[in-house]
C-alpha cells in the first residue's frame, strides 16, 4: 500500500509551508506529494494569504525535491487550455526529471470561478472528455510530427505537440463518483483511477464499475490503479486524535466514520479494509500543514506496517 500526502492549500498556505511539507514527505519515506488545484477557500477557513497556483507550486517542488512524485488531485478543466497544460505539465516534467503525475477533472466550485472571472461552462464533463483526448494525443505525438483535433470545444491544427515529457508517458488519473461516464474516461485515458471521500462499500462498487468499463474498451481491469482520498487524523492516543481533530474543525467520531482516524492500530486496520478492495494506494489528506509530528507518527506507526 502506498501513502501519499495530499494538501490542501486553497485553505491557506504559502509556498513555503507547502515546500516545508513536501520536503517532510520526502525525508519520512511517503511516495508522493499532491495539492489540490483551487483558488477560494471552502468552509470556515480563512484561506489566508490567498490560493497558491497547483502547477507554478509544482514547478518549484520539481527542483526542490529529488524522489517524491508530484501531482494534482485534481486540475480543474476549467481553469487551462488543454494545449497549455499539456505544456505546463511536460515542462513540469523535465523540471522533476520524469516525478509529475496529472490528476484532471472537470472542475466543480462554482464560487471561485467568480471571484477570479474564470468561465464556469454547463457543458464541463463533455469539455473534459475532449481535453484528456488532447493532452494525451500532445504528448503521444512524434517529435517531428504535428497533431490535429477538431472537437466541439477545442480546435488545434499542425501543433508541433511540443514540448515532450521526461517520462515516456505521464501517469494520468481521473477520479469521481459518477455511475457511467466516470468509469467509462476512466477507462479510455487513466493509468489511475481514484476515489474521493468514499466509504469501504462505496469504493469497492465504483472500483467494480471501473474494472467492468475498462474489460468493455478492451484493457485489462489490472491496468489501472486503484486508490483513495481520505482524511488523516492520527495520534498517539485518543487525547491526541481529539486534539488534532479539534485543530482541523473536525468531530472525532465522523472522522473515523468517514476517514483515518484514531491511533496508528485502529488506521492501519481502516486501511486494510480498503485494501481488500483494491486499492493499493491512499492520499491521506493533510489539513493541518504546520503540525509535522503527525507526518513523523504516520510514517512512523502506521507506514512501516504497511510496507
Amino acid at each position: 500500500m502506498d501513502l501519499r500526502i495530499f494538501t490542501e492549500p486553497q485553505q491557506g498556505a504559502t509556498y513555503d509551508t507547502l515546500l516545508t511539507v513536501a520536503k517532510a514527505t520526502e525525508d519520512l519515506g511517503f511516495d508522493a506529494f499532491f495539492r489540490s488545484d483551487h483558488y477560494l477557500r471552502m468552509g470556515n477557513a480563512d484561506g489566508l494569504p490567498g490560493p497558491t497556483d497547483a502547477w507554478i507550486t509544482l514547478a518549484g517542488l520539481a527542483r526542490e525535491t529529488k524522489r517524491i512524485r508530484l501531482g494534482t488531485l485534481m486540475t480543474a478543466g476549467t481553469f487551462r487550455l488543454p494545449g497549455v497544460l499539456a505544456i505546463q505539465v511536460a515542462q513540469v516534467d523535465q523540471m522533476s526529471g520524469g516525478r509529475v503525475e496529472l490528476g484532471l477533472g472537470a472542475g466543480w466550485f462554482e464560487e471561485e470561478h467568480k471571484a477570479y472571472g474564470i468561465p464556469f461552462p454547463k457543458e464541463k464533463f463533455a469539455r473534459l472528455e475532449e481535453q484528456l483526448e488532447i493532452v494525451t494525443g500532445l504528448w503521444a505525438t512524434g517529435t517531428g510530427e504535428t497533431f490535429d483535433f477538431h472537437g466541439a470545444y477545442y480546435d488545434l491544427t499542425e501543433s508541433p505537440a511540443l514540448p515532450k515529457p521526461a517520462q515516456p508517458r505521464i501517469p494520468v488519473l481521473i477520479g469521481g463518483h459518477g455511475a457511467t461516464r466516470t468509469p467509462r474516461l476512466a477507462a479510455r485515458y487513466a493509468d489511475e483511477f481514484n476515489i474521493p471521500f468514499a466509504s469501504v462499500e462505496d469504493s469497492e462498487r465504483q472500483f467494480g464499475r471501473v474494472r467492468a468499463a475498462a474489460e468493455r474498451a478492451g484493457r485489462a481491469a489490472d491496468a489501472l490503479t486503484y486508490s483513495n482520498a481520505l482524511v488523516a487524523c492520527v495520534g498517539r492516543d485518543d487525547q491526541e486524535v481529539a486534539r488534532r481533530a479539534a485543530a482541523i474543525g473536525r468531530e472525532v467520531d465522523e472522522l473515523k466514520a468517514n476517514g483515518l482516524a484514531g491511533t496508528p492500530a485502529e488506521v492501519v486496520d481502516r486501511i486494510g479494509r480498503y485494501a481488500e478492495t483494491g486499492s493499493t494506494r491512499v492520499y491521506l489528506q493533510i489539513l493541518d500543514l504546520h503540525d509535522l509530528d503527525h507526518l513523523e507518527l504516520i510514517s512512523s506507526r502506521v507506514q512501516t506496517q504497511l510496507s
